[in-house]
């Protein structure tokens, strides 16, 4: 039987939010199956948890049942310089990508220091520094809850989207992953698609970096905007970046030009014709400093896109302080920001999305 309210603050990287009704803690397949079965059976909504870094558990908690993925191990094929690497939904994200990078799989080097586990990644399509895990993933193995049933889906079933997949807006709450497979480049080159891990390698006398040095710049330019969560760090109990950076159309660009009326705006071309700007560039420009504060929650002191939750906050502070921000850039940049972590349980309504 699930344990009953359970504190899930402890468990999230921002540390606030009540408790859930119902918990249970999933180390194998068939304890993610009964914890779906059970959940259904007493029709109560089911909610899964991985490093609860990406998630603001509401002050009052959640109704239903929290799942909490602690399914381990890793496998690995290679075939020539193809290389399938197959990990559980428990296992710690960081740990693989080192473990790739270690024996020279290339493909997620840049995706180095992203907290969470590897179930996560799928589910909001994760990426950084010219990365992302759909360059990479060649099957979600899942529980479908609608039929009971577990099923692989290929990348096209995926629905993969800038920081988005059917797990997360296309169809949420149908799958739980269970294990995650991606294609590495045995021996293959690193990826340096991002100006700033040029600017460090080029910085530390690298010309020709390995998978390692790559890896190494990346955690070393995320440790200096505290997106490593270490302990010690002031700015450690965050969701990371709390805003996705908003991609628009040129119509949509041509209107944010004239109300910013700068044109050092950031922006970056993207396939499909619409154009990315920079979230943190826009809270700034809105009238955010980093390190500025409301009480028991703020800016990072390094980076104006995570909001960082101090002693004595509770969730309803960071939602708040969420909902000013996206009214002040909406208002000054013409441009409404849509929060990367989900929010779990009830809030006021004007702090929602």
């Amino acid at each position: 039987m699930p344990a009953e309210n359970v504190p899930l603050a402890p468990l999230c990287t921002l540390g606030v939010g009540g408790p859930a009704r119902f918990f249970v803690e999933a180390r194998e397949d068939g304890e993610v199956r009964e914890a779906v079965a059970w959940a259904r059976a007493q029709r109560l909504p089911l909610r899964v948890l991985g490093g609860g870094s990406n998630v603001v558990v509401a002050d009052g908690g959640v109704e239903g049942l929290v799942l909490r993925m602690a399914v381990r191990g890793v496998s690995s094929r290679q075939t020539g310089s193809a290389v399938t690497l197959r990990a559980a939904a428990g296992e710690p994200w960081d740990d693989l990508v080192r473990l790739a990078v270690e024996r020279g799989w290339a493909g997620l080097e840049c995706l180095s220091g992203i907290p969470g586990l590897v179930g996560a990644t799928p589910v909001q399509n994760v990426g950084a520094y010219g990365q992302e895990v759909s360059d990479t993933v060649t099957a979600v193995r899942a529980l479908d809850c609608a039929s009971g049933e577990v099923v692989s889906l290929a990348p096209p079933a995926c629905r993969f989207a800038y920081r988005d997949s059917v797990f997360r807006t296309g169809e949420p709450g149908r799958y739980v992953v269970l294990s995650v497979e991606y294609r590495l480049r045995g021996g293959g080159p690193p990826t340096l698609a991002y100006a700033d891990v040029e600017r460090h390698l080029a910085g530390r006398g690298i010309a020709s970096p390995t998978l390692a040095d790559v890896r190494a710049s990346v955690l070393a330019i995320r440790r200096a905007k505290s997106m490593v969560l270490e302990d010690g760090d002031p700015n450690r109990r965050s969701c990371g970046s709390f805003f996705l950076n908003p991609i628009v159309a040129p119509v949509e660009l041509a209107r944010i030009e004239r109300l910013v009326g700068d044109p050092a705006m950031p922006r970056w071309p993207q396939p499909d014709g619409r154009v990315k700007l920079s979230a943190a560039w826009l809270i700034e420009h809105a009238g955010f400093r980093r390190g500025e504060r409301e009480g028991s929650v703020g800016l990072s002191t390094r980076h104006a896109l995570s909001i960082v939750a101090h002693d004595g906050a509770q969730a309803r502070d960071v939602v708040g302080f969420a909902h000013r921000i996206q009214a002040a850039v909406e208002q000054r940049c013409g441009v409404r920001l849509s929060p990367e972590p989900i929010l779990w349980g009830a809030e006021p309504a004007q702090a929602t999305r």
